[in-house]
């Protein structure tokens, strides 16, 4: 069939308003809406057939039960902004939830009129899109279908509206200038975070639920969720160092998730400025900014390598030429190492290669020294001094022939493995830092 016959047949089962009419064939034209384009087909047929034209009364109509008209989209333009309230937010999205009937009727209505069932646009789609774009001329947001800050959900039969506030994200880098502070909160293992073990108070966390006073994260979340209005927040690292291992130089890309913001438009210096003092030095928060969603996975996934400054003793007194010679063999070397008994309980008990890019290092007395080390993500320091009894081999003490301990461990810088991480310019840190092998050891502390 023709346009013209189509539209006869469809409007033979009158009552049929404009625009469920005109979304039959809305392939069939640009930038009208539906309505109009429903409008124009019956003009069109009337005059084909020589017959006077006869308006349809949209709130009659037997395919959307009179939902697909101005009024009603007005309407829940309104409703979805209310639903919204004070949430400050730049893109949305609006959603449907099609009522069984309609979408019963909308096949049955070209299904009579022998039409493709599948063709033009569905209730769905143009409901969406109509009161989409009234939400967007009251609040001047942008509709998104990627990420939307906030995403509403209609829903017709029951005469409800819905709002999904969805997280905000602030990426920023971190310094841990303090020892013995852990990247996240680390409940009691013993209490499992309750802080009472029975109706009695854990001995092991003297009934805090925590092992550590404080962390990164709660010395930085609160203040981001307290200046976004958030409901809780979630840290994310990529990586991390050791309890008892400073992060330093460049710092450690984080990310902190703020779930059901109530503010997103917020000055990220000032912030910055009120984390640093809330951390009282302890840590130290740079190049704070707004970032997307994508950010978590990105952070979590990053394949960064790391700079270690690391503070040896040995049991034994070192030769300095023997010291110079092991440091160097283990430049460039490629180390097989075996999960660490320290985290043996938590990771599983595998062999990885992992490699050393540099290394240097400095003997100051015959049983204390300083190494520099730069390595491939993932590669245990504390190990590759100390051998822990063989599982990583080759390592400094196994060259030595003697027992090495890291006394103190600092990480100076955690860069991006390959060229793309390095050009990206949300990850990368363009500050000029002192080099690892610049400083003394008595700068360690």
């Amino acid at each position: 069939m023709d346009v013209i016959s189509e539209t006869n047949a469809l409007t033979a089962q009158d009552p049929v308003c404009d625009a469920c009419l005109g979304r039959v064939f809305a392939e069939l034209s640009f930038g009208l809406t539906n309505a109009v384009r429903g409008r124009s087909l019956r003009v069109a047929a009337a005059l084909a057939a020589d017959e006077p034209y006869e308006p349809s009364e949209n709130s009659e109509c037997w395919v959307c039960e009179g939902i697909m008209q101005k009024s009603v989209f007005d309407s829940y333009a309104t409703r979805c902004v209310e639903a919204v309230g004070s949430v400050e937010y730049d893109t949305y999205q609006v959603g449907t939830k099609t009522p069984p009937l309609i979408e019963e009727n909308d096949a049955l209505l070209r299904e009579t009129a022998d039409i493709d069932i599948d063709r033009g646009e569905a209730f769905k789609s143009a409901f969406n899109r109509e009161v989409g774009k009234r939400v967007g001329k009251i609040t001047g947001g942008e509709v998104s279908f990627e990420r939307p800050d906030v995403q509403f959900l209609i829903d017709p039969e029951a005469d409800t509206v819905e709002c999904s506030n969805h997280s905000a994200f602030v990426y920023g880098r971190y310094r841990k200038l303090e020892r013995d502070i852990p990247q996240t909160k680390w409940p009691c293992n013993a209490c499992q975070g309750s802080g009472y073990i029975g109706q009695q108070q854990c001995e092991k966390c003297d009934g805090v639920g925590l092992l550590y006073e404080t962390s990164v994260e709660q010395l930085t979340a609160p203040v981001v969720c307290d200046v976004m209005d958030g409901t809780e927040t979630s840290f994310h690292g990529a990586g991390r160092e050791d309890v008892d291992a400073r992060m330093l130089g460049t710092g450690r890309p984080f990310v902190i998730e703020v779930f059901e913001p109530r503010r997103r438009d917020i000055n990220t210096a000032r912030l910055e400025g009120d984390i640093n003092a809330f951390a009282e030095e302890m840590v130290e928060v740079t190049g704070l900014r707004l970032a997307t969603y994508d950010i978590v996975e990105r952070v979590k996934e990053l394949d960064a390598s790391k700079r270690y400054r690391a503070v040896v003793s040995f049991d034994e007194r070192v030769d300095e030429d023997a010291f110079t010679q092991a440091v160097s063999s283990l430049e460039n070397s490629s180390i097989e190492q075996r999960t660490p008994r320290r985290v043996s309980h938590r990771r599983a008990d595998i062999t990885r290669t992992r490699e050393v890019y540099q290394m240097g290092g400095e003997l100051h007395t015959p049983t204390k020294a300083v190494v520099d080390i730069h390595t491939a993500g993932g590669l245990y320091v504390k190990e590759l001094i100390s051998s822990d009894e063989g599982r990583t081999e080759p390592s400094l003490a196994e060259l030595l022939e003697v027992s090495a301990t890291v006394n103190k461990l600092d990480v100076t810088g955690v860069y991006g493995e390959s060229v793309p991480f390095e050009k990206d310019t949300l990850f990368r840190d363009d500050r000029v830092v002192e080099s690892p092998t610049q400083v003394s050891p008595q700068s360690s502390e």
